[in-house]
């Protein structure tokens, strides 16, 4: 197993990647530390994931709070004595626009979240994971890189971006620990979210939701969108040893739509 023995911490944990992440840990063998903002979401994801209780652990977390991020961090410790790995999934990513229609106010919120709260996170594991090395998997997006024509999200492109920027420094700052630091950036992933999209944009043009469907896959190389599933596979690889001497590196998983 991948994961045999480890203990991840998961930020972010609701319907979606985060779910995915979590379940994959467990699946792999690992202990899932389970941090997001909804007790009860947390409670029902670790029922689901792990009935017996044995291997997770959760905690409301809102990482734009850093005494809440060390909280989670310690209850890792506390609970399984140790932490191997971070994979940062939350993010705030309910904002639209570009430059011309921007509230500042509210990108300034979008960069707390995604950029200095995937860092205050980051931080608290520090102390932890410096004890035997680990790994950061930070959950980015191919729209950092490449803007979407279907949708227009310039602040969280921005943040992600930054977050990327922010990957190449910690990447060198923690190697001598023999922490990595990597970054998964999906493309159009099918889960939740994009199913939202999905059947809104079927709703509003009057068409079927395979016909959206199609358009998306269409796009990539491969025949059919990646999942939330897929993209979870790759954190937890990044999170395991397997990975032991990569770092600095930014993952497309995305069927192949952007290559790079």
């Amino acid at each position: 197993m991948l994961l045999d023995g480890k203990t991840v911490i998961v930020s972010g944990v609701g319907a979606g990647l985060g779910h995915e992440v979590a379940a994959a840990v467990v699946r792999d063998g690992g202990n899932a530390v389970l941090g997001a903002r909804t007790e009860a979401n947390l409670a029902k994801a670790a029922a689901g994931i792990d009935p017996g209780g044995a291997h997770t652990a959760y905690r409301a977390t809102d990482i734009a709070d850093e005494e809440q991020c060390r909280a989670l961090a310690a209850l890792a410790v506390e609970r399984f004595g140790r932490i191997d790995a971070l994979v940062q999934v939350a993010a705030l990513d309910s904002h639209f626009g570009g430059l011309e229609d921007a509230d500042f106010a509210t990108w300034q919120s979008v960069l707390d979240v995604n950029l200095l709260g995937s860092l205050r996170m980051a931080r608290a594991c520090l102390p932890a994971l410096k004890e035997r090395g680990g790994a950061l998997v930070l959950v980015g997006t191919q729209s950092s890189v490449a803007a979407p024509s279907q949708v227009r999200q310039a602040a969280y492109a921005a943040s992600k971006g930054g977050l990327v920027s922010a990957m190449y420094s910690l990447a060198r700052e923690l190697g001598p620990h023999r922490i990595r630091v990597n970054t998964v950036q999906p493309g159009w992933m099918w889960g939740p979210p994009v199913e939202a999209y999905v059947q809104f944009t079927a709703h509003t043009e009057g068409v079927p939701e395979e016909e959206v469907k199609r358009r998306l896959s269409e796009r990539m190389a491969l025949p059919e969108l990646a999942t939330d599933g897929d993209v979870a596979d790759a954190c937890v690889f990044l999170a395991s040893d397997r990975a032991r001497a990569i770092t600095g590196q930014s993952l497309l998983v995305n069927a192949g739509e952007l290559m790079r």
